[in-house]
């Protein structure tokens, strides 16, 4: 059959924008890619029955690592493996899937997409042929900012990107309570990391493993670019402490088995709001705050000073903003 003049466009315009994105990853890894294969060493951890997580570097991205800093995870039950995220490209996916693989012989389920990050959709079509789940305001936002997550990501890790492309969640997961094979999986919808119900998190009471996703960093410096307020991400926090849970994925760091990581980011959120809302009062300029000393009891958290000069940069404004409303 032949193509009407608007698929030759499209076809065209998707020609030309791979090569664009193939161009940034060559200018971006140069002679490195020629020397180094580009292999994700993806290891699985079963944290649980049936349970298993890979977790990422607490780095930032890299042509080196390939922004292989995200926790990605899987469960196999009777009815399939449920996927929760897919890592930032297209080779992560295609690995994380061939790592399923050596685990079970069970066919994929079902995805979930935690939020609408890069390095937690991007994999998504190593998995096309399966449906994928997101909350609602998850999906808008994808569809809005993925293209431009996808040309930055090439700009950041390069040839690792090959070939990879939106692929948006087909399915929307609402909050509740569901069961998928013998895992009884209660669906909730948060706020503070990625905007308002727009972060995932999921309790399989089964096991009693709380996959919070990015709402919990451990031991590296959170983000927030995408952050309504810190006092709403405490809100969150203080949420998901009262829940009843054995084990906690984090987004990136290790994962636990204590309440440590939800006790380190209610003390790390604390501090930031503070630091931001002492420096307003004292009139500083921003490139003052982003030079504020580190304390001690955060020196085993990764990236904590570039990720201070980032949040100065996302939130700063409105802290100054707020204490000049209320103050003259």
């Amino acid at each position: 059959m032949a193509m009407n003049s608007n698929e030759h466009f499209k076809g065209a315009a998707m020609v030309l924008k791979h090569l664009r994105y193939a161009l940034m990853g060559l200018l971006v890894c140069g002679s490195w890619v020629q020397a180094n294969p580009l292999n994700y060493e993806l290891t699985p951890q079963e944290i649980a029955p049936n349970t298993w997580v890979v977790t990422g570097l607490t780095e930032d991205f890299t042509p080196q690592n390939g922004g292989d800093i995200v926790n990605t995870a899987f469960i196999v039950t009777a009815e399939g493996v449920v996927v929760l995220d897919t890592g930032p490209s297209k080779r992560y996916g295609e690995a994380l899937r061939r790592v399923i693989r050596e685990v079970t012989e069970q066919p994929i389920a079902r995805v979930y997409n935690s939020h609408h990050h890069p390095d937690h959709f991007l994999g998504n079509q190593a998995f096309a042929d399966v449906d994928i789940y997101a909350l609602a305001a998850t999906i808008d936002l994808i569809k809005s900012r993925g293209e431009a997550y996808t040309e930055n990501m090439y700009r950041m890790v390069g040839d690792w990107m090959r070939g990879t492309d939106v692929l948006l969640p087909n399915r929307i997961q609402t909050p509740g309570q569901e069961r998928i094979g013998e895992h009884s999986l209660r669906f909730m919808a948060f706020s503070g990391h990625s905007g308002p119900q727009s972060d995932l998190v999921i309790l399989d009471e089964t096991t009693g493993v709380l996959f919070a996703f990015d709402l919990v960093f451990y031991d590296r410096a959170l983000t927030t670019p995408d952050t309504p307020g810190l006092m709403q991400w405490l809100e969150d926090i203080d949420a998901l402490s009262s829940l009843e849970f054995t084990t906690l994925v984090p987004g990136h760091g290790e994962v636990a088995t204590s309440r440590e990581p939800l006790d380190q980011m209610r003390a790390y959120l604390t501090w930031l709001d503070q630091v931001l809302t002492d420096s307003a009062a004292q009139g500083l300029v921003a490139t003052e705050v982003m030079r504020v000393d580190i304390p001690e009891r955060f020196s085993s958290v990764a990236l904590a000073a570039q990720e201070l000069q980032r949040t100065v940069t996302h939130l700063y404004p409105k802290y100054e903003d707020l204490f000049f409303a209320e103050n003259f």
